[in-house]
């Protein structure tokens, strides 16, 4: 027999709130989506594996033409410089091999230099790196600058500096590269022609007009769109009904106008960003720095098939990597942005 007393009285059931529900929506929903991001990242690598490999394959040209140095050679010389690279392998086989070879880091042998390609592209990262790290720091720091001060402060001046940029936009990037140099470099000597210059200060010293070059385009971009967004945010309701509030407009524009219009900003400015990667290749060859850029024009000429499918492949894999970064950093600062994307 039991001593446990009936009172006739139910148990009560604790259920959770209604906000402790919607938040854990929410995270389950962040999470789903991330994975997503991470899935689709792979998916979008392994079809650019495809395509950088089979692509140079497709093009005119023989590696044996450079390995032989353009001699005649006996078949079986011949044989046996393609059973060294692999060049009598099924092109799948060979593909295969590739793809093994990059996930454990290794790119292969080049054919022109006989040495690893890992270690050639070590050698030349750190130019390509440092471009485009101060070009990214030249269009965040002036692109934002320009557009908050002609969004903010219309007038003859916005209208002029504005009108500049859309000018500057349509400026080739190597055109720029080139008016830089004679202007900096030839005319009034401030600034090396060509050349990385040496690690250290000297090298960001010889980076300044590639840097110039390569984000001059991207900060007129940069600048416009940023001062649409300020306009936008000017003419919102929220920021109307502060206004006729008497609220102090240096707060108002810092927590309503800056703050709402820095996120679609910031995550075009992030996008643009990754195309800078793109538009190195035509600086480095205009200034002959040494990097990713001009190694890869070089090999593209001499058919050394690992060297550029490794820089192809990393070019593709860093702007891809950097878009679905900016898409995941985006939906973390407004998690707005992946639950609306589950739930379509």
């Amino acid at each position: 027999m039991s001593g446990r007393i009936d009172t006739g009285q139910a148990t009560p059931v604790t259920s959770p709130a209604p906000s402790q529900v919607r938040r854990r929506g929410a995270d389950w929903g962040l999470v789903r989506f991330i994975a997503q991001r991470i899935g689709g990242l792979l998916a979008t690598l392994f079809v650019a594996s495809l395509v950088v490999f089979g692509a140079l394959y497709a093009a005119p040209g023989n590696p044996l033409t450079f390995l032989t140095h353009g001699r005649s050679l006996p078949p079986e010389g011949i044989a046996q410089l393609k059973a060294q690279y692999h060049l009598d392998d099924p092109l799948w086989l060979q593909y295969l091999r590739w793809l093994g070879g990059v996930l454990h880091g290794d790119f292969g042998t080049s054919i022109i230099y006989n040495q690893p390609v890992s270690d050639l592209l070590a050698a030349r990262a750190s130019n390509t790196v440092l471009l485009v790290a101060m070009a990214a720091v030249i269009v965040l720091v002036f692109g934002l600058v320009i557009g908050v001060f002609a969004g903010l402060k219309p007038g003859l001046v916005s209208r002029s500096t504005m009108g500049f940029a859309t000018a500057i936009m349509a400026v080739p990037t190597f055109v720029a590269a080139v008016l830089l140099i004679l202007v900096f470099a030839v005319n009034l000597g401030w600034f090396p022609v060509f050349g990385a210059g040496a690690p250290g200060p000297d090298a960001v010293y010889h980076m300044v007009l590639p840097a110039l070059g390569l984000a001059l385009a991207s900060v007129a971009f940069v600048a416009r769109l940023a001062q649409a967004a300020i306009r936008q945010e000017l003419q919102a309701d929220h920021v109307q009904t502060a206004i006729s509030r008497g609220l102090p407009r240096r707060f108002i524009i810092q927590r309503h106008v800056i703050r709402n219009a820095a996120m679609p900003v910031l995550t075009v400015a992030g996008l643009t960003i990754a195309g800078l990667i793109a538009g190195s290749v035509v600086v480095e060859q205009v200034f002959q720095l040494g990097g990713f850029g001009q190694f890869l024009v070089s090999s593209v000429q001499q058919k050394d098939f690992p060297v550029v499918q490794a820089i192809c492949l990393v070019y593709v894999g860093s702007f891809i990597l950097l878009n679905t970064v900016i898409d995941i950093l985006y939906s973390l600062l407004d998690p707005r942005v992946s639950l609306g994307r589950s739930s379509s």
